[in-house]
């Protein structure tokens, strides 16, 4: 059994194929957390240490007992007012103000099969996936339960963590905070990896020590937001990509979070990921209940490439759903930077012509087909196609481009609206917005209500209606403004403080009304780029677009950030014109090409604007991506050489499960005189065999690398590597093929 329960010594351990996870109700009925890392046996309570801590508190459980303190004992949800003044995951205000939650063990459940959460995303299992440990504890005064729920997936090597909070005293309460998870260890020195960035530059990777202090990160936005990600890696300090312990937690939420970290005056750490407590505070009348949304804890001795694995594992096989899961991702082009407005139907065309020519697979229609829309400023809202603009309908123009060997996919922003628009005119209380006193808007964008009924109605029909009219295969899903206004027509006044989860279950609510009616409809999430890439969206779509900016040097760093928790079938990284569109930056096609050919390959730029030589080179790339998608799109993940060293370079590459194949990535990021380049390791492959290299896309007249159709053992490639001359080349870039010859 993965879950199991010593009657005498009260401890619970969770077992996974390579990890345990142990806590314990102790005999003051407190929850202890003991201890999770490396799969052991025995039981860990021998771990906790008992003293005389100056000034800390002892609960009134205790006595006399000065030894005891939660203040020092590692806890598994800490609640403020028990003595412990470190970080804490629960606060509850009772109905006098106090606020102080005492929570003691009751009972618990052991269960075959996966738990699920009521109106939110969860990782999904077959029963004889998972097991189940529900925990019930119990504040005895105010008798508010917390039902801590732990999932258990043996072989992926995850562990999930929600909890339900329950009023069932006969006083109302209100849930000031509510954290999902928490670590406590009373040993080791820790790393904390972050990733933050900012609109067109995110997912950039940040390792610092975890101080005497707190740190906290987190998004008031509305959004998990350009700014941070809700997953963040706790590390050993020689933890790197392929030795040392790492323990990832990740936030299946898309709205705001909170993560803090700090190491306490013991020299013992604490991490917690859930909620934030700002612009949040959850009312509950007798026998009302509140869930927190799931977080995914997992952890590794094999380094942090064998923790992302696990984590694309998980996403591949218990997160996202439909039919494309894992189906190979299609080619495609999307018009935004090779028009932005300024098209109608004869351009379109010609560019659905020169992508077919090319052997993309996907027409993808941006901004601007509907309304009014010639500019940013109008229309959102108004989804009713501009026939003019398009020289006829929708429809047919997708036709058209089906004619052409091509599937057809639309952007479209639903949760958006501008005043310049009818939606506004005939409905300005659908806004987010303080009964009408104060709102806030970005880019003359507005948001509106999804807590109301008549904007889901009004946005699910839409939605069906265009449909259910236009062959659509793919919907691109933009959302371009954080939830700025703090306020709602709609809800009342106890509601409004929770106004950010009221949007989002009503955003979910949307979504799940269309998933269900297309299932075979291919999503891309994008908030201008990278500002809702979350677990908390992807069960309802299958992608999502990495950054706005298609600047291929960066899209290395921010790509490499991205891949810690989501696979590479999730990413949207598409070959853009040069000099490119934001920064200006000039780079030889061959080097965006293999950039974009390390994630799910498009392309957004005019090919009318490329030299018949550059064509030509497209079309092989796209074809020698195709021949290896299946590998990018679903082996497994090694970082090797990270663009974040001083070395110049960047490398990773791909591995099939059985090892027998694997396609390899590197990248020069400097160019200065007397550059010295590294011998290029590999990784993931089996030491016994041998292997065949083979460049792909191979630049015009660019001279053979010296393992070019040679052969080697696994464990030299993965021990020594090869040579890779790149000296003199700015911009420099190789993409290798390594097959199994035995």
């Amino acid at each position: 059994m993965a879950i199991t329960f010593n009657e005498t010594t009260r401890i619970f351990t969770l077992t996974t194929a390579h990890t345990t996870y142990q806590m314990q109700a102790d005999a003051q009925g407190y929850l202890l957390h003991l201890y999770y890392g490396a799969r052991t046996a025995g039981e860990m309570d021998y771990l906790l240490n008992y003293g005389d801590r100056g000034f800390s508190g002892n609960p009134n459980s205790a006595g006399n007992d000065r030894t005891y303190s939660l203040d020092a004992l590692p806890q598994e949800y800490p609640s403020l007012g028990t003595g412990d003044f470190r970080n804490y995951a629960l606060n509850i205000e009772n109905e006098d103000g106090s606020q102080c939650c005492n929570p003691i063990y009751i009972t618990h459940e052991i269960e075959a099969g996966k738990y699920t959460l009521k109106g939110l995303p969860f990782v999904r299992a077959e029963e004889n996936e998972a097991e189940t440990l529900k925990i019930i504890l119990e504040d005895p005064v105010t008798k508010v339960e917390l039902h801590l729920l732990y999932g258990v997936l043996e072989k992926e090597d995850i562990i999930t963590r929600s909890v339900i909070i329950k009023n069932a005293g006969k006083a109302p309460v209100t849930v000031k905070k509510a954290q999902s998870a928490c670590l406590d260890f009373l040993h080791g020195d820790y790393d904390l990896i972050k990733f933050y960035g900012r609109h067109a530059m995110e997912r950039n990777m940040e390792r610092m020590p975890v101080s005497h202090e707190s740190t906290r990160i987190g998004s008031r936005r509305g959004t998990s937001s350009h700014q941070y990600n809700p997953g963040v890696i706790l590390a050993g300090k020689n933890t790197n990509e392929d030795s040392g312990s790492c323990y990832g937690m990740l936030f299946v939420y898309s709205g705001n979070f909170l993560v803090e970290a700090e190491k306490d005056q013991y020299d013992q750490t604490r991490i917690q990921m859930g909620l934030t407590d700002e612009l949040f505070a959850y009312p509950l009348e007798a026998g009302a209940e509140f869930t927190a949304p799931e977080v995914i804890l997992s952890y590794t001795n094999k380094g942090l490439s064998r923790l992302s694995q696990q984590y694309h594992h998980c996403i591949m096989n218990h997160i996202c759903q439909g039919k494309y899961v894992h189906a190979n991702r299609p080619v495609l082009i999307n018009s935004w930077e090779a028009f932005y407005f300024d098209f109608d139907a004869p351009k379109l065309l010609g560019l659905a012509d020169a992508a077919a020519d090319l052997g993309m697979e996907l027409f993808v229609l941006d901004d601007g087909w509907f309304g009014k829309r010639d500019d940013s400023t109008s229309s959102l809202g108004d989804w009713y196609p501009n026939e003019e603009k398009l020289k006829g309908t929708l429809k047919e123009l997708a036709e058209k481009i089906n004619a052409k060997g091509l599937k057809f996919g639309l952007w479209i922003e639903p949760e958006m609206t501008n005043k310049d628009s009818d939606l506004y005119r005939a409905h300005p209380d659908w806004l987010l917005a303080e009964q009408g006193k104060r709102i806030c808007h970005s880019r003359t964008q507005y948001v509106l209500d999804f807590s109301k009924k008549e904007v889901r109605e009004y946005i699910g029909d839409m939605l069906e209606n265009l449909l259910a009219e236009v062959p659509v295969s793919y919907i691109k899903w933009d959302m371009n403004t954080p939830l700025s206004s703090f306020g709602s027509y709609y809800l009342s006044d106890k509601e409004q403080s929770h106004l950010y989860i009221a949007y989002h279950k009503g955003l979910r609510n949307v979504l799940e009304r269309i998933r269900s009616k297309y299932p075979d409809l291919v999503m891309q999430d994008c908030a201008s780029g990278g500002g809702r890439v979350n677990y908390g969206l992807l069960p309802y779509f299958d992608e999502y677009w990495t950054s706005d900016n298609t600047d291929a040097l960066q899209r290395i760093y921010m790509q490499w950030g991205n891949s810690y928790f989501f696979p590479a079938i999730a990413m949207g990284s598409h070959v853009s014109a040069s000099p490119n569109h934001q920064t200006g930056r000039s780079i030889p096609l061959k080097f965006r090409f293999d950039v974009a050919m390390s994630a799910r390959l498009g392309m957004e730029m005019q090919p009318k604007d490329m030299s018949e030589s550059e064509r030509t080179f497209s079309r092989k790339a796209i074809e020698t991506y195709k021949q290896i998608r299946p590998l990018v799109q679903f082996g497994d993940l090694y970082r090797l050489i990270s663009p974040y060293s001083d070395q110049g370079v960047s490398s990773l590459m791909y591995c099939s499960e059985d090892k027998s194949e694997a396609v390899f990535f590197a990248y020069k990021l400097k160019h200065f005189v007397a550059q010295p380049i590294p011998t290029f390791r590999m990784d993931g492959l089996n030491p016994d065999a041998n292997y065949r290299i083979t460049e792909l896309n191979a630049a015009e007249n660019s001279k053979s690398i010296l393992a070019e159709g040679k052969t080697f053992s696994g464990k030299f490639l993965m021990g020594q590597g090869v040579e890779i001359p790149m000296w003199k080349e700015e911009y420099a870039s190789r993409v290798l093929k390594i097959e199994q010859v035995n």
